[in-house]
């Protein structure tokens, strides 16, 4: 499969939980036919029952719904959370569970960190929120600050083909030899309401996300804002930015001052001189967690999706984006982004980053050899077909089935 530009469609930015959950409730409620969701965290939270009763109430008038989690990230729902819904009628799947090792879990590679929602073939939501209440401002200052996007019109087609081929009974085998890269889609047309779907996986669409971020910096004229949670990209990638500062194009990139994981915060600080030195604006957002993967460039071109920037997200996990050619989505999105720098936002100077020493040129060296490689030595890691595990419906206890069977007999006459 492969995606071109669309034109002609309705998009709309939603931040973080509070705009998001609402208005995905209200899609499911209005569904007609069928509503895909894929997702990597699914919590029994507040948020999480409330997705659950979404689908149950549609699943229980008839409403075809499929749901696929990731095995790592959502491990923990209970058997009869998930058993009411499969008993409604819900397919319902995790993306290659594994089983625990002392208590941990052990399947930490090539994940399934997509989130995407189709209803119908009418409206579709993608970005990076999970289903959880730590999406919802009022959870405090441990609250993800985030974006997705709400989508209708022609790219929703692309979504639902995407989703429909890509279902356990439906998806080719992939041969190694069968591989080739994909070239940034051209859009050779631009105007207004465009918008393309575009993904990463590990078969002939591996590095799709991140050549969509390299042709847009090396086309940028005026300005760039990347906002990314977990910034550690490849050589290519940071190489692209300080290319852009350097000709003269506003480069800003708001990383995470308040991150949920405190190693996100000192790998992106090994590479703070190298990108200072290149012209890079580096912020650290610090009201709380920075959970948004998404960029803007000059007053059009704009990114919302899974993809964050670190090896993960480039060379292990499926992922999926929407590029989004549209000035006033991209103004939408830049007023937002340009409110974290003003309001909540510390700019990076040299006398934030590592000092200069022996010690961490060594650890620069370090890792720009390990960014430089890191997707040829992701090719070492163990690879498998990921399984595909599918929650059978709950079985009716034997007692009722007798109920059943009796009372049919009673009513039989002699």
């Amino acid at each position: 499969m492969k995606c071109s530009w669309r034109e002609g469609n309705r998009i709309q930015l939603l931040e973080n939980g509070d705009n998001y959950y609402p208005a995905l409730w209200d899609a499911i409620a209005h569904a007609q036919q069928r509503v895909i969701l894929e997702t990597f965290i699914w919590y029994e939270d507040d948020v999480g029952r409330q997705l659950h009763q979404a689908l149950l109430r549609a699943a229980q008038r008839g409403i075809n719904i499929e749901v696929l989690l990731d095995g790592y990230g959502s491990p923990d729902l209970s058997e009869s959370f998930v058993n009411e819904l499969t008993a409604a009628g819900v397919i319902f799947r995790y993306y290659d569970p594994g089983p625990r090792l002392l208590g941990m879990r052990t399947n930490l590679f090539r994940r399934m960190h997509r989130k995407i929602v189709v209803i119908d073939n009418t409206v579709a939501f993608i970005g990076g929120i999970n289903y959880s209440a730590e999406h919802v401002t009022s959870y405090g200052p441990e609250a993800k600050q985030d974006y997705a996007v709400r989508v209708e019109g022609p790219v929703v087609l692309d979504m639902l083909q995407f989703e429909l081929e890509n279902l356990p009974d439906s998806a080719p085998v992939k041969r190694w030899w069968r591989r080739r890269r994909h070239r940034p889609e051209e859009n050779r047309k631009p105007g207004e309401a465009q918008a393309l779907f575009v993904w990463r996986d590990n078969d002939d669409h591996r590095d799709d996300i991140e050549r969509h971020y390299l042709k847009m910096l090396a086309n940028a004229r005026r300005e760039v804002i990347i906002a990314n949670a977990y910034f550690f990209p490849g050589y290519r990638l940071l190489h692209a930015m300080r290319s852009a500062a350097r000709r003269g194009v506003t480069v800003k990139l708001i990383v995470q001052g308040e991150p949920d994981m405190p190693i996100v915060k000192v790998g992106a600080e090994l590479l703070y001189n190298y990108l200072l030195k290149g012209g890079v604006q580096v912020y650290e957002y610090r009201r709380r967690p920075l959970h948004g993967k998404v960029a803007l460039m000059d007053d059009h071109w704009a990114t919302v999706g899974s993809s964050n920037l670190d090896p993960l997200s480039l060379s292990l996990n499926l992922e999926a984006n929407l590029i989004i050619h549209d000035r006033a989505f991209n103004q939408a999105l830049r007023d937002k982004l340009q409110a974290l720098i003003d309001h909540d936002s510390v700019r990076v100077n040299e006398s934030m980053a590592p000092k200069q020493s022996w010690w961490n040129l060594g650890k620069s060296v370090v890792v720009f050899h390990f960014l430089r490689h890191f997707p040829a030595m992701v090719g070492w890691l163990p690879a498998h077909t990921p399984r595909l595990a599918q929650v059978d419906p709950p079985v009716q206890p034997e007692i009722e089935t007798q109920d059943r069977t009796d009372t049919s007999h009673s009513e039989v006459k002699p």
